[in-house]
C-alpha cells in the first residue's frame, strides 16, 4: 500500500489565549496590552455594534488603545477589500472581529492579507469558525472554507452569548453533532482514497460532538454550563482544523450537503442546522446510530426535519443529489453511492427527514 498524501512541512497556528466566562469582553483592553497593541480596527455589523461594540470601543478607549471602527453587512470578496484599506489607512496593529460568523470570517480574512493580529470576539455561538484558520466568503466560485490565519486570542463572552437568541446556539450544537459523521468520512477517505488523516485531530472533532450529544439536556437548559460546554466543544474543533491543516476533521458529507442547500434553496436556514440535519442521513449512509443524533438534536432544540429547516422537501431531495459535486476532491460516503433521486427520497424518509 503506497503511504498517505500528505505534507513534508506542516505548520500549526494555534490561538495564545483562549479567555471564555461571564463578563470577559471588560478583558480585552490587558489582552491587547499584554500583547502590545495600542491601536485596534473593530469590525463588527450594526446589531453587534449595540451588543458588543460600542462596549468595547468604550473599553479600550478607557485603556488608552485607539480604536476605528468598520461596520460590515456582509462576507464577500468585495467586503474584505474595504476592510484592508481601512486596516492600512488606521495603521491598525490588530484587528478585532466581533460578531457572529460573518464579522468574524472578514476580519479574519481582511487581517490575515494585510499582515495583521486577529483577535475573535463571538457573540453567539452558532459555528465552529470562532477559532479556526478558516473562512468562508460568499460569492466566490469556492463554496466552502478558504484559509486565512488563526485568531490570536479568542474572547468568548458566555453572558452575551447565553443572552442572544437561542436558534444560534442550537445551530451550534448541529455543528458540532455533525462532526460524529465528518470524522468517518475522514477515516473513510483515509482508507479508500489513500488521504492523509490525523488521529489527534479526528479524535479532538469526534470527541467535541460526544460530549455535545452527552449533555444535550443542560445545553437546553440555557444555562452558562450548557453554554461553557458549546464554546469549548467550539473552540476544540478549531483548534482540530488548524493541528490538520485543513477542515477534513469537521467538513464532510453533512456540510456538502449543507452547502448544496445554501446553492439551491430560496431561502436556506443556518448553517449548524442544515449539518445537523445532513448528519441525521449520513449517519445512516455510514451505518452509524443516526436516531442518536436526531434524539440529540430534538433535546437541544434543532431542527431534524426538512419542514423545521423551512425547506421544501423537493428541494432537499435535490440537495441530497447535488452534495456530492459540491467538492469533487473530498472523498466521503457519498462517492460510494449513486445517489439517484429513489434513493435519495428513501433515506430521507427512512430517518424522517420528509
Amino acid at each position: 500500500m503506497n503511504e498517505p498524501k500528505t505534507n513534508s512541512i506542516h505548520r500549526i497556528d494555534l490561538p495564545r489565549m483562549v479567555l471564555v466566562g461571564e463578563k470577559v469582553l471588560k478583558e480585552l483592553g490587558s489582552i491587547c496590552r499584554e500583547f502590545d497593541y495600542g491601536s485596534v480596527l473593530i469590525v463588527t455589523g450594526k446589531t453587534t455594534y449595540g451588543i458588543a461594540g460600542k462596549r468595547t470601543e468604550d473599553l479600550l478607549d478607557s485603556e488608552d488603545i485607539e480604536t476605528c471602527t468598520t461596520l460590515v453587512s456582509n462576507a464577500t470578496r468585495e467586503t474584505v477589500d474595504t476592510v484592508k484599506h481601512e486596516i492600512d489607512a488606521s495603521g491598525a496593529e490588530v484587528v478585532l472581529g466581533i460578531g457572529g460568523g460573518r464579522n468574524i470570517d472578514v476580519a479574519k480574512v481582511s487581517s490575515f492579507e494585510t499582515g495583521r493580529f486577529f483577535i475573535s470576539v463571538p457573540t453567539v455561538a452558532s459555528h465552529d469558525g470562532i477559532a479556526s484558520n478558516l473562512a468562508s466568503l460568499k460569492g466566490s466560485k469556492r463554496p466552502y472554507s478558504v484559509a486565512a490565519g488563526s485568531p490570536i486570542a479568542v474572547v468568548m463572552d458566555s453572558k452575551i452569548i447565553q443572552d442572544s437568541p437561542y436558534r444560534f446556539t442550537a445551530a451550534g450544537c448541529g455543528d458540532m453533532i455533525c462532526k460524529a459523521v465528518e470524522v468517518r468520512d475522514w477515516r473513510l477517505a483515509h482508507r479508500e482514497n489513500n488521504d492523509y488523516y490525523g488521529g489527534y485531530a479526528g479524535s479532538l472533532s469526534l470527541m467535541s460532538s460526544q460530549h455535545v450529544m452527552e449533555r444535550a439536556s443542560i445545553i437546553r437548559q440555557k444555562t452558562q454550563e450548557g453554554i461553557r460546554t458549546l464554546l469549548e466543544a467550539l473552540v476544540s474543533c478549531g483548534v482540530a482544523m488548524s493541528i490538520a491543516g485543513s477542515s477534513r476533521p469537521t467538513s464532510g458529507s453533512s456540510h456538502l450537503f449543507s452547502h448544496a442547500l445554501d446553492q439551491i434553496a430560496e431561502k436556506p436556514a443556518l448553517h449548524g442546522e442544515q449539518c445537523g440535519v445532513g448528519s441525521i442521513m449520513m449517519a445512516k449512509l455510514h451505518g452509524l446510530n443516526w436516531e442518536a443524533i436526531k434524539s440529540s438534536l430534538k433535546t437541544i432544540g434543532a431542527p431534524t426535519t426538512a419542514e423545521e429547516l423551512g425547506i421544501p422537501d423537493k428541494t432537499l431531495i435535490k440537495a441530497l443529489r447535488l452534495a456530492r459535486s459540491i467538492r469533487p476532491n473530498r472523498y466521503t460516503i457519498l462517492n460510494k453511492i449513486d445517489m439517484d433521486e429513489k434513493l435519495a427520497i428513501e433515506l430521507a424518509q427512512s430517518t424522517g427527514v420528509i
